[in-house]
């Protein structure tokens, strides 16, 4: 069973769904998803800097949410998932801390969406794809990802090793990135803004996330299926 971490969000509920639902769509196994909720974490309060989302440092909580066994992977909820998530967990090397799309590029300056800001720093968005060498993160407790500041933990300076994962794995819709590095996207990562806000609802890959929008929320004639 492969075990899945979606960062949630109030505000982007309906992302969450369509991120999960193109996992469950696109996997040729099993798969475990958890949607990571600040509110079910007890006495969690880091706010190290201005986040622009609930899960900016949940997210390094999934090695303790595994109880630091197997690998388990970390995505935003921005995200569709196009490719089968099995043949990225068949990407661990067994040797790396964590596993991360090394992204070489410079944000756009400006807000993101609902007028979050845009903080800039290294290794920007390494942290929205992460494959999880579990028991490699003992670190990774409740009170240190608690306590940590945000850089040290988004620039991963806990880790011993941070190792590549292929390109196609978190392509960022509309930055300013070379797309032929990403072949056609196993992963789609609308980092700026979904096709849920009307800013961005004719951005790149917006008709597809539709498609899986409408099919995510569609409901089959039991008599069909059953026959009752």
């Amino acid at each position: 069973m492969l075990r899945v971490f979606i960062g949630f969000d109030r505000r982007e509920i309906a992302a969450y769904q369509v991120c999960a639902y193109s996992i469950i769509k696109n996997s040729s196994v099993p798969v475990s998803i958890t949607p990571l909720n600040i509110r079910h974490i007890e006495n969690f309060r880091n706010t190290d800097y201005k986040a622009s989302t609930e899960f900016a440092f949940t997210r390094f909580l999934v090695p303790y949410l595994s109880n630091f066994e197997g690998h388990s992977l970390f995505i935003d909820c921005d995200m569709l998932v196009r490719g089968d998530i099995k043949d990225l967990f068949d990407c661990a090397d067994g040797e790396s801390d964590v596993q991360v799309v090394k992204h070489k590029y410079k944000p756009k300056q400006g807000d993101k969406f609902l007028g979050a800001e845009q903080t800039i720093y290294e290794k920007k968005n390494w942290s929205s794809v992460m494959l999880f060498n579990n028991e490699k993160c003992k670190r990774l407790t409740k009170h240190y990802v608690n306590t940590a500041g945000g850089l040290h933990l988004h620039q991963f300076e806990w880790a011993s090793k941070v190792g590549n994962l292929p390109k196609s794995w978190n392509y960022l819709v509309g930055e300013d990135i070379d797309a032929s590095q990403y072949g056609d996207p196993d992963l789609v990562h609308y980092t700026l803004g979904g096709p849920y806000f009307d800013k961005y609802v004719d951005c790149q890959f917006s008709e597809e996330w539709y498609e899986y929008h409408a099919e995510a929320n569609s409901v089959l004639d039991t008599k069909v299926v059953g026959g009752f």
